[in-house]
């Protein structure tokens, strides 16, 4: 069985380290009835998770649906960091939206981290949270205008955990000499995913909502109320919320217009001991550089290293994904070029040309996706707009709503093969040090 078959088999989590120490996964049935409810939630994943979470705390009756697995998609695969701010430099974006947009912009993410510390502690989440990560720079411009950054950050937006690194106090802080510069974040940091989504599901479930695995949604009818039908079910929801991110396909031409699927790729090594590890990244903080393909990586709580770099913007993944990672995690460090590598697995995420999320209502079908690799904190607190926009708290889903997102060019049979032209040239940039 090729890796492409083994990371994408239907009904089964992806081969990685997350799913061989997943806490309890439960079978949950799947939809064989007709129910009718407030909200259809459809998508197990972070956005849909915190959705359901938030909704039936709200006191709506709710059903998630879910073509696989709870957390099977790019939730339950990703790199596990949680990053401070939007996706998009403070700086841009005040540009572009003000200072006032942009502030809105920055609460809404240093809610995100708040939230998922709430979570885990209210609902008693076991998924290895830790504090703490590294911005790395590849050039010593990039490393003086990141510290720019932070000045201007720590002075607009009362956010002081950012501290410039140069060189070689960057090297320190993540045993290798492959950048020039960074930032410390004492504030950001990172965690197991797929535990993660299991007990936020698990908290849904606590306050009411109902979950179906295997449950692939094949059409939604009306607009207020709704039928979702699915292969063996359907429901009647006043409500529809899609939240399937690079996974959407046909489900929501808003959607699939404006957010592309790109997979990406982790490598997990062996465990290299405790002594080892914090040689290596002394803080136990996670790892990101500035490459147009980012490199990320971090230690398990087992002292395994979890180096994810490399995309692919077609639909096959590498055959081998451990030897497809792994010169990326060489380059850094070089030490572990010939480490063994237990476990590589690849996952799709959805992008949008503006890096920030996209999110959308027509009438009473909310779309939330797009978080272009800056997931794991944005999707909880969109989930969580999303569900005041639904209790009638509709401040914070309009700043979101208010971004400006351009589709991606070529209609439905150009679209994915322009896409593979703009990024491949991007990637090829970052191989030439452009």
């Amino acid at each position: 069985m090729d890796l492409l078959t083994a990371n994408d088999r239907p009904g089964t989590h992806a081969p990685s380290y997350y799913a061989a120490t997943a806490n309890a996964v439960p079978d949950r049935l799947a939809l064989a009835e007709r129910l009718e409810v407030d909200v259809c939630v459809i998508g197990g994943g972070f956005t849909g998770l915190s959705a359901a979470l938030e909704l039936a705390l709200g006191g709506a009756s709710v059903v998630l649906l879910d073509a696989q697995r709870i957390g099977w998609g790019a939730s339950g695969r990703n790199g596990g960091q949680i990053a401070t701010g939007p996706r998009v430099s403070v700086l841009e974006l005040e540009r572009t939206y003000g200072r006032d947009m942009t502030r809105a912009l920055w609460d809404l993410a240093e809610d995100a981290k708040a939230l998922i510390r709430r979570r885990v502690a209210d609902h008693g989440i076991a998924c290895d949270l830790k504090a703490g990560s590294v911005h790395a720079e590849t050039t010593a411009a990039g490393a003086r205008a990141a510290a720019a950054e932070a000045d201007h950050i720590a002075t607009h937006y009362d956010y002081a955990e950012l501290t410039p690194l140069n060189r070689a106090e960057l090297a320190v802080e993540i045993g290798s000499e492959a950048y020039a510069g960074g930032l410390l974040d004492t504030g950001a940091g990172h965690l197991h995913p797929l535990n993660y989504a299991l007990g936020v599901a698990e908290a849904a479930e606590g306050a009411g909502a109902k979950i179906y695995e295997q449950s692939r949604v094949t059409g939604i009818e009306g607009d207020g109320p709704h039928l979702v039908r699915t292969e063996a079910g359907e429901i009647r929801a006043e409500w529809v919320v899609i939240a399937t991110n690079g996974y959407t396909g046909p489900l929501d031409e808003g959607v699939s217009s404006r957010v592309m699927p790109i997979n990406n790729f982790i490598a997990a090594t062996e465990p290299l001991g405790e002594d080892r590890a914090r040689a290596l990244i002394p803080r136990d903080g996670c790892v990101a550089d500035s490459r147009f393909v980012v490199g990320y990586w971090r230690f398990s709580a087992d002292h395994r290293l979890l180096f994810g770099g490399g995309e692919t913007y077609r639909y096959r993944f590498p055959t081998d994904i451990a030897a497809f990672v792994r010169p990326r995690m060489a380059a850094v460090y070089p030490s572990l070029a010939d480490v063994k590598i237990d476990y590589g697995w690849g996952g799709t995420l959805g992008i949008t040309a503006s890096r920030m999320p996209y999110v959308s209502r027509s009438g009473q079908r909310i779309a939330a996706a797009g978080y272009s690799g800056q997931g794991v904190a944005m999707t909880g607190i969109a989930g969580r707009v999303v569900a005041e926009e639904i209790l009638g708290e509709r401040a914070r889903f309009a700043t979101l709503a208010a971004l400006r997102h351009q589709r991606f060019p070529g209609g439905g049979r150009l679209r994915h093969p322009l896409l593979v032209l703009a990024m491949t040239w991007y990637a090829l940039r970052d191989r030439l040090g452009i």
